[in-house]
């Protein structure tokens, strides 16, 4: 049985996943981890500020984070330590935090890494990298949205399609929103939408004269994301350390 602990349990995401692995075959919900103590199906969450103590008494195989990028590093760096293996879907590192977490994971334990677990998703990036390929001559657009809790903007998932599609059609200047006289030059435009309860929403539009493009995938319940995290946490046990994507996971 390998044992799962949940960094940021008490949170919209931590809750979901820990729910899918009370009946998920061959996994446990041993505890977890968020701002303030706690009790999760009948399982310990403790402050933060004693993950170590409880990665030692708890010794658990995989540990799933979705917190903020922030207490991500903390806990990351706590897993590495203790061995455990990781699934990452925490987003909004900056380029220096990811440094400090590749140097915590290389050498040292296995880790999934991704911006979006839902296998939906991985399969939509597929289809924008297609897609910008053959539509680099198009004007482009990415448009998100989340509901009104969620701190980082763009999202992971939207800063992921934009790296898909510069490195089909090249570096270009991203344009967050537009006001006033703005004559459309080869930027990108990204556009966020933060409100009610969304769950996730992105759609990325290829336009030219006569015609568009668009691609879009919609998450209806967090359920998508956590199926993926249990498919990872599976797939992560007993792996050599280094970092994986939902790639190596789906076998994509």
């Amino acid at each position: 049985m390998t044992r799962v602990v949940i960094c940021g349990a008490l949170g919209r995401m931590g809750t979901t996943i820990a729910g899918l692995l009370q009946d998920a075959e061959g996994l446990e919900f041993v505890g977890g981890v968020d701002i303030k103590g706690g009790e999760l199906f009948g399982k310990p969450v403790v402050p933060a500020g004693e993950i170590d103590a409880f990665l030692e008494r708890i010794q658990p195989d995989v540990m799933v984070d979705f917190t903020i990028a922030a207490a991500a590093v903390g806990n990351i760096r706590a897993g590495a330590r203790h061995g455990v293996a990781l699934v990452i879907g925490t987003t909004g590192f900056s380029g220096e935090q990811m440094q400090e977490i590749n140097g915590y994971i290389e050498g040292a334990v296995p880790a999934v890494i991704s911006s979006n677990y839902s296998v939906g998703m991985n399969i939509f990036w597929k289809l924008v990298r297609e897609a910008a390929q053959r539509l680099a001559d198009y004007d482009i657009e990415v448009i998100e949205a989340h509901h009104r809790y969620k701190k980082d903007a763009p999202s992971g998932t939207a800063r992921t399609i934009l790296g898909i599609i510069e490195d089909e059609v090249g570096p270009r200047e991203k344009l967050y929103g537009r006001e006033g006289m703005t004559e459309r030059t080869n930027e990108i435009g990204v556009h966020v939408v933060r409100g009610g309860d969304i769950v996730g929403d992105h759609t990325v539009l290829f336009a030219a004269n006569n015609e568009t493009i668009e691609l879009s995938h919609r998450a209806y319940d967090r359920a998508v994301f956590a199926h993926g995290v249990v498919r990872a946490a599976r797939y992560i046990t007993g792996k050599a350390p280094g970092i994986y994507s939902m790639d190596d996971v789906l076998s994509l």
